[in-house]
């Protein structure tokens, strides 16, 4: 009687862990594509942080070379002077 049960259940137990397996490698594959599409946005993230660190780096870099140029003028002004 045992031996038959077991006989019984052995398949339904094997088509459940079919179903577990299958169920699992979905979800290992959703995972895969979250955590591909996650790292894909911090990439363009970087790469909008560095656009943005260059603008900053001209804009200042400018800056300071109009400052300079003040100041050359206003040396000279008080040399001539």
């Amino acid at each position: 009687m045992l031996s038959t049960l077991a006989a019984i259940q052995a398949p339904v137990i094997m088509m459940s862990q079919n179903r577990a397996a299958a169920r699992d490698r979905k979800a290992a594959e959703h995972d895969y594509v979250v955590n591909l599409r996650a790292e894909l946005e911090i990439m363009h993230l970087h790469d909008k942080l560095d656009a943005l660190r260059q603008r900053e780096m001209v804009e200042l870099l400018s800056r300071q070379t109009e400052t300079l140029q003040l100041l050359r003028e206003q040396v000279a002004k008080l040399t001539k002077g």
